[in-house]
């Protein structure tokens, strides 16, 4: 197998909801996000998701994405997005996931069979309040072991 780079994706989430809850071996959390931004690369577009990640007691958030991006040419692509958010000890927050994509339309139903793997940094914005996402997805091209 190989990677190839497919677009990135940059984001916010401008509206989040979070329950706390505390247990005999430490604090979880729940939140529901809403997420706008853009794609730009082979899929360009606006990108709008509800993401419902846990933040577990070891301090790692899963981060668990359903939604849509709007191309440029008119297409509606769905699409899935799980994997894992911990803090590096340069105090970087680290994205690493998987993305499947999903849509009727010619140009992009190809995606429908595709697995996307996803790398990408949380960074605090200057206000404090909010974190903007850049993603980087990859398309992974099946080729035989050993080629």
């Amino acid at each position: 197998m190989r990677l190839e780079p497919f677009y990135r994706a940059r984001f916010s989430t401008p509206d989040r909801w979070s329950v706390r809850l505390d247990g005999a071996h430490g604090t979880e959390s729940q939140s529901l996000l809403f997420a706008q931004g853009r794609c730009e690369g082979q899929v360009t577009g606006s990108l709008r998701a509800a993401n419902f990640p846990r933040l577990r007691t070891d301090d790692t958030l899963t981060p668990d994405f359903r939604g849509v991006i709007e191309t440029n040419d008119g297409a509606a692509i769905l699409f899935t997005c799980r994997g894992y958010v911990h803090t590096a000890p340069d105090g970087v927050r680290q994205l690493v996931g998987a993305m499947t994509h999903l849509s009727d339309h010619e140009r992009y139903r190809w995606l429908n069979n595709v697995i996307c793997p996803v790398t990408g940094v949380v960074e605090p914005r200057a206000n404090g309040h909010r974190s903007e996402v850049a993603l980087e997805i990859s398309q992974l091209i099946w080729e035989p072991a050993g080629a």
